[in-house]
């Protein structure tokens, strides 16, 4: 049987890389309601709520868009209640930030949108796990339409109105785009201890630990067999999995090295990618470089 990562693994934060830093940061800022984190003057720069870090970016000028590649999907913000993602609500109205999409997933309701360079960027709120729909005791998330109007009237009737994410705020998942599911089950769940969640018929997976319903997700809608982006494309660099303590990450080392992955230690924590070649790091709770 496969050993299972703790229960408290979490997704730590994304590392963007992007053509404009400028138009990045003002996007972040003002209309997601990022704080500038200190430092970054000479590396990446580094946006979080009350002082935590979720986002960082790296400017690369002459970087390019790819299309049809392995990488970012969307990574996914998630706020305290349903309050908070009523505020966000607001304050996309307030700026004229348009959405892609909205949705209720029985076990979120969930906001869509992309940044100036096409970075899929998911904003949700929570349900109470005991309201999780499930078919014979098995997790059943859907996509049915969220009521966007039912949703800013929450925020209409409490006057409080702040431009930034609230504390509490974190990365809740990501979702990636690789090349064959059915390789990446076996990296995600065989190798790093990740458990299947749901399915999505051939296409999709949804991997998480200690019964949350998703840290991340996995499809390959880029096509079967999607290459890898080149290393100047701009996206996904890395992100990172917190672990609760240094004996979880000894045993994920030993597990990757077992299993003959590449891995990379630096700092207090590993790197790796999966087979599609997302990057990853994987850090402990608490810790810093």
């Amino acid at each position: 049987m496969n050993e299972i990562l703790p229960p408290s693994t979490a997704i730590g934060s994304v590392e963007l890389a992007v053509r404009d830093l400028d138009r990045a940061l003002s996007f972040y800022t003002r209309r997601i309601g990022l704080e500038r984190l200190p430092g970054g003057d000479l590396g990446p720069v580094h946006l979080g709520a009350a002082g935590i870090p979720l986002l960082s970016l790296v400017e690369n000028r002459s970087a390019r868009t790819v299309r049809g590649t392995t990488g970012l999907f969307h990574f996914a913000i998630l706020v305290p209640s349903r309050f908070d993602l009523a505020q966000v609500l607001a304050r996309f109205a307030a700026t004229e930030t348009r959405l892609s999409g909205a949705a209720d997933h029985g076990v979120s309701e969930a906001l869509y949108l992309s940044d100036p360079e096409s970075n899929g960027i998911e904003i949700y709120r929570d349900r109470p796990s005991d309201e999780w729909p499930r078919t014979g005791g098995q997790l059943a998330m859907y996509t049915e339409a969220l009521d966007l109007d039912a949703l800013l009237g929450e925020a209409a009737a409490v006057a409080v109105e702040s431009p930034t994410l609230p504390a509490g705020t974190t990365i809740g998942h990501v979702h990636l785009h690789v090349r064959d599911l059915a390789e990446a089950e076996r990296f995600y769940v065989g190798v790093l201890g990740f458990e299947e969640m749901q399915r999505y018929g051939p296409s999709a997976l949804f991997v998480s630990a200690g019964g949350y319903h998703h840290r991340v997700g996995l499809n390959t809608w880029q096509g079967e067999g999607a290459p890898a982006p080149p290393p100047d494309a701009t996206g996904l660099r890395h992100f990172v999995i917190r672990l609760p303590d240094r004996p979880a990450l000894e045993r994920l080392g030993e597990r990757l090295d077992r299993a003959g992955w590449a891995v990379e230690t630096g700092g207090t924590g590993l790197s790796t990618r999966d087979p599609s070649g997302n990057a990853m790091r994987f850090e402990v709770s608490g810790e810093t470089l």
